[in-house]
């Protein structure tokens, strides 16, 4: 397709989107005026069924838990498929040698900066950890978590110079975490069923709402949502810095 037809069709589009959101934005009620009542149904009764006393989560992780399995599977597609694309290419320009641009000899690296860098990866750890488990309880869960875990790996690659940790990337742990979140999800779908109820029915006790250990299956869907996208982002970024990083690839 030429450059032409290509904006005329990028225009045309363009186009229908923006009538679109404008439609939609129209139609929405003046702030402080919600009128859903999906919405205030469940504003009344999700502490009462569910002891969440976060909403959003429990819609979330319960009353949409299919839709959110969903979510989760199209970043760990996503990811895949730029992962595949990535390694592939860099397979590619490993084999040229002639294409090699060559790293510079300084490679970026600030032994302040360095330190502060790796001092901060057990905070940002704690607090995703603390985003991911407290999501039924404050805003926060699985997504949110997720990605504050991730940006553990990114505060390394900024403040080292770009060079991911190799053990990371030899043992696989950021694929394993990947895999593990989005299949954790399903295994407890699947318990559901063998518990006699329905898939991604909640199962486990309820416990008291406001306690870390309430709302049943919440919590662990919102871990391993927390793991699969921890693990997708960090393995996104780690990929993109290798790639930069590579002989030929990149400049």
């Amino acid at each position: 397709m030429r450059r032409r037809a290509r904006t005329a069709l990028f225009l045309v589009a363009a186009v229908v989107l923006a009538a679109v959101l404008v439609d939609g934005l129209a139609g929405l009620p003046a702030f402080g005026h919600f009128h859903g009542v999906d919405g205030r149904t469940l504003d009344h009764v999700t502490v009462r069924q569910r002891h969440a006393t976060d909403v959003v989560t429990a819609v979330n992780f319960d009353y949409r838990g299919l839709d959110t399995m969903g979510e989760e599977f199209i970043l760990f597609a996503s990811s895949v498929g730029l992962v595949v694309l990535l390694r592939e290419q860099r397979a590619d320009r490993q084999q040229c040698p002639d294409d090699a641009g060559g790293a510079s000899g300084d490679d970026g690296r600030d032994p302040l900066l360095a330190l502060v860098g790796r001092w901060s990866v057990a905070p940002i750890i704690v607090l995703g950890v603390y985003v991911v488990t407290h999501g039924q309880l404050t805003p926060g869960g699985g997504f949110q978590g997720g990605v504050v875990l991730a940006s553990a790996l990114i505060t390394l690659l900024i403040t080292t110079g770009g060079r991911t940790p190799r053990t990371i990337r030899r043992h696989g742990a950021l694929e394993a975490l990947e895999g593990i979140g989005a299949g954790g999800y399903v295994v407890i779908g699947v318990a559901g069923i063998f518990a006699g109820l329905q898939f991604l029915s909640n199962f486990l006790p309820l416990g008291t709402a406001g306690a870390l250990f309430s709302s049943g299956t919440v919590i662990s869907l919102s871990t391993v949502v927390g793991l699969e996208v921890a693990g997708a982002i960090a393995l996104i970024v780690a990929e993109f810095a290798e790639h930069g990083q590579t002989p030929g690839v990149g400049s």
